[in-house]
């Protein structure tokens, strides 16, 4: 039967847990993965899956942060050369306007759209893999499980992708597209094969073997 280490990918994408969040993101896009291993030294210390990054992206405040408008700040900034509240007909609200809107964010609008990776203004710079991942022990087989137990292993965890280990030492990771792949293939399914064999007497009769 087919087990793990014969359709396991062995060709490896594995993350440092001090990558930024955005840079995670980069590495999944590029290379087109769902989720990798998180690898510290020689050591599985966890995994990510895209998943892990939206939910954690989605979780961080946004920036900048709006403020309520108050009837101070808009009168101030009137007295100031009618800067204040834009004229719904005015196409082009004054940067003057943002600028107070949200002087809390600590910089200019300018200032900030100039530099827009610092981690002032994109916090996924200010997290890493280590903040999102899920944390060790993690799923893993053997390479010689069989394909069968490992998808029911899976279902079972609600997983879709399982660690291939001998020990702690990491050689491949199987996932459930290489379990679709294997069955489309018809790699686990039993083949019979017929062939003629000669017998003493003289008359040839069939022989089944299963593989």
């Amino acid at each position: 039967m087919l087990r793990l280490r014969d359709i396991m990918t062995t060709d490896l994408v594995t993350l440092d847990p001090d990558l930024t969040i955005r840079e995670a993101m980069d590495v999944f896009t590029s290379k087109r993965i769902s989720g990798a291993p998180v690898v510290a030294g020689d050591e599985v210390i966890g995994v990510i899956s895209a998943s892990d990054l939206l939910q954690f992206a989605a979780s961080l405040p946004g920036v900048p942060t709006e403020r309520e408008v108050g009837r101070d700040l808009l009168e101030d900034v009137r007295d100031d050369g009618d800067l204040g509240e834009p004229d719904p007909n005015d196409e082009d609200p004054t940067g003057m306007y943002f600028t107070d809107l949200w002087e809390d964010a600590g910089a200019t609008v300018v200032e900030r759209m100039a530099v827009p990776a610092t981690a002032e203004w994109n916090p996924l710079e200010e997290h890493t893999v280590s903040d999102a991942m899920t944390r060790a022990p993690v799923h893993a087989l053997t390479p010689e499980t069989f394909v069968t137990m490992a998808a029911d292993y899976m279902r079972r965890a609600k997983i879709h992708r399982v660690l291939v280990m001998t020990g702690r030492k990491l050689i491949g990771v199987v996932t459930t597209s290489d379990i679709t792949n294997a069955v489309a293939d018809g790699k686990l399914t039993p083949h019979t094969y017929v062939f003629d064999r000669q017998v003493s007497n003289g008359v040839r009769s069939s022989a089944a073997r299963r593989r």
